[in-house]
């Protein structure tokens, strides 16, 4: 338990940053664009395309004939 605590503060540390500097280049886009350049045209352009990614979606679980519970009865049939 002490381990998934330990990778959890660096990834919300990260997140922080990001989202700080994501936010810092579309306020200097939106308040003073004569002064905005290329850098913040680029974070505010990738951190909106990155909204875009589906990250809810995941892979559908399959199971196999091999994965069955034994029956109730506990024989099996021979043939």
């Amino acid at each position: 338990m002490a381990v998934r605590g330990a990778v959890l503060v660096p990834v919300v540390a990260l997140g922080l940053v990001v989202g700080g500097l994501w936010w810092w280049a579309v306020l200097r886009l939106a308040l003073v664009p004569e002064h905005s350049g290329v850098v913040e045209g680029a974070v505010a352009a990738g951190g909106w395309g990155l909204s875009l990614l589906p990250v809810h979606a995941t892979a559908a679980r399959r199971t196999t004939r091999a994965s069955r519970r034994p029956r109730s009865d506990g024989i099996s049939d021979p043939s």
